[in-house]
C-alpha cells in the first residue's frame, strides 16, 4: 500500500529550498575564535621562550657570581637586555643561603595587557671560596 505524497512545507526566503550563503555565515562566525586560540597559543609559546631564556641567564649569572667574576655576571645580564626575546627593563635579585648563592631575575613579556604578566626564573650556584 502507497502512503499519500507528504506535502512539504513552504520555506521562507527568495529561494526556498536553498541554503546558499549558510558556510560563509558559519565560517564569519568560527574564524574569531580559531584566531583568539592561534592567538594564545602563539602568546603561551613566547613567553615559555622568554622563561627559558631567563632561566638560562639566571643560572649563568649565578654561577659567574659564586666564581667571584662580577663582570661575567654584569656583561651576561646586559647581553641579556640587550638580546632578543626577553625586553629591557629585567630586574635582579641575589640572596645568599650558606654557601649557596641564587640569583632571581624578573621581567616583563610586553606591553598592554602583557606587561600585567611577571616571568620570574631563579638560578643558584656553590659560592667558591679561595
Amino acid at each position: 500500500m502507497r502512503s499519500a505524497p507528504r506535502a512539504e512545507r513552504p520555506r521562507a526566503g527568495p529561494h526556498p529550498g536553498r541554503e546558499e550563503g549558510s558556510a560563509t555565515a558559519e565560517f564569519a562566525v568560527v574564524l574569531p575564535s580559531v584566531l583568539l586560540v592561534l592567538g594564545l597559543a602563539l602568546g603561551g609559546l613566547q613567553l615559555a621562550a622568554q622563561r627559558l631564556v631567563l632561566a638560562s641567564a639566571a643560572s649563568d649569572i649565578a654561577r659567574a657570581s659564586a666564581r667571584g667574576d662580577p663582570g661575567a655576571a654584569e656583561r651576561r645580564l646586559a647581553d641579556l637586555a640587550a638580546g632578543v626575546g626577553v625586553p629591557a627593563g629585567v630586574q635582579r635579585s641575589l640572596h645568599r643561603d650558606e654557601d649557596l648563592l641564587c640569583v632571581t631575575l624578573t621581567a616583563r613579556p610586553g606591553t598592554g595587557i602583557l606587561s600585567v604578566i611577571a616571568l620570574r626564573a631563579s638560578g643558584c650556584a656553590l659560592e667558591t671560596r679561595p
